[in-house]
């Protein structure tokens, strides 16, 4: 299919232009310092519209009309023009049911969008957090994200004042759960993301504080709870790694592993994802120590000394979480043994390199 992102240079636009590269869509970018000519070239071309660009902190209250109302109007009007019914994702916000500038000019773009008669799917997003948003801009996350992880200070003006979050994973995966439905029939509806994570400013930056501590301490890894602090913590790792190092994602069909944090110091720290029923591992480390602390799902890890053939079997629950520590010369692996997606964040004592990778197969249950 052939995508075409508008804002693609923005925070959800970048996540929303990799995740369709990833399967396998073509994928057309609209950002500031494209013409209107590629604009129309792009939506003549297109199978679908995710509107992403917009504008939130203007220099005039115009700009915001101009940039929320006028530009989907814009939008709206080529799809029309080329003759075609192409369906459109618009990210709208939760202030569009307020009285402000920057609500009423969203809300003016929904309207327009509902009375347009294409196939259109408007969603209100909370406020959005994840990797590579900007900080000190419009984001607490990210700005407290940034100072903590720089030793800066950060300003709270009330510890209660509750903010209702959605992570930049969640929307990117439901708009392209839309974009591959079968038939697009549009939502007459406005649409939420879920989940919405709540969270006071206190607790964020106490959360945030508790990660950078726990990192450069012993253990090395925090205690993490529930889905939130594990997105918040994946987050905060991006503002750490600071040092050149580049991150890599793998995904296949037993899951992914994505590298969060590098350090030359303190070692490195990745997210490793498995569907039910796969088993990842087989393979031991001479020197090198790992922790693995499972935060969502149910997995089994397994351990076999490779000179006496002692086996160690942990069973491990995200609800009841607790790190295993991976024994050098043991050679492991993790099972996936719930009904979910599991979620296991992996320390190892050192950044992982080729050359000097300590890194040697062999199967567990032989």
């Amino acid at each position: 299919m052939k995508a075409l992102v508008t804002g693609s240079n923005g925070f959800i636009g970048k996540h929303m232009c990799q995740l369709l590269n990833r399967r396998g869509h073509e994928v057309y970018g609209y950002d500031l310092g494209s013409t209107e000519d590629e604009l129309k070239e792009y939506i003549s071309k297109c199978d679908f519209v995710v509107h992403l660009a917009g504008i939130n902190r203007p220099l005039t209250p115009e700009e915001f009309y101009d940039g929320n109302t006028n530009f989907t109007k814009k939008v709206v009007d080529l799809i029309k023009s080329s003759g075609k019914a192409t369906p459109i994702i618009m990210s709208s916000s939760i202030q569009a049911s307020l009285d402000n500038d920057y609500g009423k000019s969203k809300k003016m773009g929904e309207d327009y969008l509902f009375a347009s008669g294409l196939p259109v799917y408007i969603y209100r997003l909370a406020n959005a957090f994840g990797k590579w948003c900007r900080p000190n801009y419009n984001s607490a996350c990210a700005t407290f994200c940034y100072n903590i992880a720089h030793n800066l200070e950060i300003q709270i003006r009330d510890r209660e004042y509750v903010v209702h979050f959605n992570y930049v994973d969640d929307i990117v995966e439901e708009f392209l759960r839309v974009i591959e439905l079968k038939e697009h029939k549009g939502s007459k509806e406005v649409l939420y993301v879920s989940p919405t994570h709540d969270c006071s400013l206190g607790r964020l930056a106490d959360l945030l504080y508790y990660f950078k501590g726990e990192i450069e301490s012993e253990r090395h890894l925090p205690l993490l709870h529930d889905e939130f602090e594990l997105k918040l913590f994946k987050t905060f790792c991006d503002y750490l790694s600071d040092e050149g190092y580049s991150f890599n994602y793998a995904t296949d069909n037993r899951g992914s592993f994505e590298e969060l944090y590098k350090s030359k110091k303190w070692g490195q720290i990745s997210d490793n994802v498995s569907f039910p029923g796969i088993t990842k591992g087989g393979h031991y480390h001479t020197y090198k120590k790992e922790i693995f602390y499972t935060v969502i799902g149910n997995c089994e890890i397994k351990q076999r000394d490779i000179k006496t053939n002692k086996m160690i079997v942990d069973v491990v629950d995200g609800k009841h979480p607790h790190p295993v520590d991976i024994r050098v010369g043991y050679t492991h692996q993790i099972t996936n043994i719930g009904k979910e997606n599991s979620h296991t964040i992996m320390w190892i004592s050192e950044i992982y390199n080729p050359e000097t990778h300590d890194t040697y197969r062999e199967e567990v249950e032989k």
